[in-house]
């Protein structure tokens, strides 16, 4: 095991390949949280920052937990090639389309239908570790359902329907999008 305070290129190089990480966050007196994330949606963005486009799915909860706490850690595993565990502590927050920052950080993403936010996240510390209990597996290829759920319905009755989800699982406050990122063509 192996603690940095900065991002290295090795770092970012191994970053680069992974089509899953998974992300874990935790608020006071509520459910830990913890999901895996595909879609060539995480970006690096200095040696102390990184990023990822969220889609809208089964939960804000994530959100929620960065509202009330900050803290998140995002986990990525080597399933093929040399064994490897990269964990990324730190703080993060959300940026949602119609906040100021958006536009200069959505730059960094291709944005996708149901896009709802970036998480944006001040990298405190990196550990690396063996990851020889990691299963080998090979990567497929991405699943395409909750994008064409995205793609055949309408984006305004979207931002309806989700207008009163203002609370997560645990009770916990969810800032809501208010307009619709036009996803890459």
């Amino acid at each position: 095991m192996e603690f940095f305070d900065s991002l290295t290129d090795d770092h970012v190089a191994f970053i680069s390949k992974q089509p899953l990480f998974f992300v874990a966050t935790a608020a006071p007196d509520a459910r830990v949280n913890l999901s895996p994330k595909g879609m060539d949606c995480f970006r690096v963005l200095s040696p102390t920052e990184v990023g990822y486009l969220d889609v809208g799915g089964s939960g804000n909860e994530t959100h929620a937990h960065l509202a009330a706490d900050g803290r998140i850690t995002i986990m990525m595993c080597a399933f093929d090639g040399r064994p490897l565990i990269l964990r990324l502590y730190g703080r993060g927050r959300s940026v949602l389309p119609q906040d100021p920052q958006w536009d200069e950080l959505a730059a960094h993403f291709t944005i996708l239908s149901g896009t709802r936010q970036i998480f944006l996240i001040d990298v405190t510390s990196i550990q690396t570790s063996c990851g020889w209990g990691v299963p080998l597996m090979t990567f497929d290829r991405g699943r395409e359902t909750l994008s064409k759920y995205h793609a055949q319905h309408d984006p305004e009755q979207r931002l309806a329907t989700i207008a009163n989800r203002t609370k997560s699982i645990d009770g916990l406050p969810v800032r809501v999008q208010t307009n619709i990122p036009q996803p890459a063509r």
